[in-house]
């Protein structure tokens, strides 16, 4: 008898079908997307080729192997392959939704009532930097790279991060990871602040972003930067988290510490998804005069210039800076148009402001109490951070004198602000953002 031809693999057969002809001698082409662009690339396959055709599953056998069209297009090489469940990754979107994307996967498709093939993997999985690969066959050449063009296209788009908070995180390998975030819900009479303050940064944030179009129409630039400065704990972070609450159909990117040196692939970034707020906590310790500033620090000083600089006038950026320092800024940040246009002061609360920050931090708590004037008068100089931890101690206070609804009364709150004033030194008011001298 003589011998029995080898089954040809299953994976190279639905090939052969698929195309009609040895799918080994047409043409592959490749384009390689970062992964953390993973949900971004789904959603634009799924756009594009619905739920046409088959998605079929990928196995490889040998673990230090990698899927190719190529090799699955000859007898020898498919035979490493075989068909299995679709792999997928559950990957975290904005606002805590979930999708599950193909890890890896052969699609059967036709585009252009011609037939196509695509294979979507992880790249070299010992590589430092693992990426996605993503090949497409079809009769002919350029129909395949049109394809991979328009993939590339709405991949870019980024219709899964749009709208969303963002940070970004780098590794030793030069890789990006994006994380999102969820911004709390603030609403106006929760910004402590004076009023003609609060328009001021309204005005050019939260109205000129819902202006934006008439603005843009009438020749105005759209891209422009706010800095927010003061002394700690007067509410300029908060600030700009309600800005971005204010305004959702913004995409916002969260950067603080050594989040900084991600200036690049951020503006990079939000210039695809805008309109976009970057919010750059702390600019200081990148942004202070060049003289002054550790090794290091002027690379990340001059990409932040750089890219601020290279903007069009059309792009709809906002940048919001944040700083205790505004007198160690480099001045070619800090003074130079186009850069920043407006500074603005976030002050110690004054007095208005003070006995509303009381009346905000004091909700939950009952109050009995006969002098708030005079402890009104005894906060003067203390920030909103400071005001905070003072209702936080005063209701400790209360609760350990008895059990049941926290009642806080006068002597409460004297001792919680003899404690940080007086006990808790020059130290503590510092780090509470106090200026004010302790109590007489």
């Amino acid at each position: 008898m003589g011998k029995k031809s080898k089954a040809t693999p299953g994976l190279l057969k639905k090939l052969t079908t698929h195309f009609g002809t040895d799918p080994g001698k047409l043409p592959v082409i490749e384009r390689n997307f970062p992964k953390y662009d993973r949900p971004n690339l789904h959603q634009a396959l799924e756009e594009l080729t619905g739920d046409e055709g088959d998605l079929l599953g990928v196995i490889i056998q040998n673990d230090y192997s990698i899927a190719s069209l190529s090799k699955l297009s000859r007898s020898t090489s498919a035979a490493q392959f075989d068909e299995g469940p679709v792999s997928l990754v559950d990957e975290t979107l904005p606002g805590e939704r979930r999708l599950a994307c193909v890890k890896r996967g052969l699609r059967l498709f036709h585009h252009r009532n011609q037939p196509l093939a695509l294979l979507i993997d992880e790249g070299e999985r010992y590589s430092p930097t693992p990426g996605l690969r993503l090949e497409v066959m079809a009769a002919d050449r350029e129909l395949a790279e049109h394809f991979l063009r328009i993939v590339e296209t709405e991949t870019r788009a980024g219709k899964a991060f749009r709208g969303g908070v963002l940070s970004l995180e780098g590794d030793c390998y030069r890789g990006v990871s994006v994380k999102f975030h969820q911004l709390p819900r603030i609403d106006r009479d929760e910004v402590i602040l004076p009023e003609e303050v609060l328009r001021r940064i309204e005005r050019h944030t939260v109205d000129f972003s819902q202006q934006a179009e008439r603005l843009k129409a009438a020749g105005r630039h759209l891209k422009r930067g706010v800095l927010f400065h003061g002394p700690p704990g007067t509410g300029k972070t908060f600030s700009a988290m309600y800005l971005g609450s204010r305004m959702p159909e913004r995409t916002v990117f969260l950067l603080t510490g050594g989040d900084l040196g991600m200036i690049q692939q951020a503006v990079a970034m939000a210039r695809v998804l805008q309109p976009s707020t970057l919010i750059l906590e702390d600019v200081d310790l990148i942004g202070t005069k060049r003289e002054d500033q550790v090794v290091g620090a002027n690379a990340v000083l001059f990409e932040l210039l750089n890219q601020m600089d290279g903007l069009a006038d059309d792009a709809d950026l906002l940048f919001i800076l944040t700083t205790n320092r505004p007198d160690v800024l480099e001045p070619a940040l800090a003074a130079r148009p186009g850069r920043i246009d407006q500074a603005i002061e976030i002050p110690p609360p004054d007095a208005s402001c003070r006995r509303r920050l009381i009346e905000l931090y004091g909700k939950g708590l009952t109050f009995e109490l006969q002098h708030l004037d005079e402890l009104v008068q005894r906060t003067e100089g203390v920030s909103a951070a400071f005001i905070r931890e003072l209702l936080r101690k005063a209701a400790v206070h209360a609760a350990l004198e008895k059990d049941g609804d926290i009642v806080v009364s006068d002597r409460h709150l004297a001792a919680a602000l003899a404690e940080l004033m007086v006990a808790g030194g020059p130290l503590t008011m510092s780090l509470l953002g106090a200026s004010g001298q302790p109590p007489a």
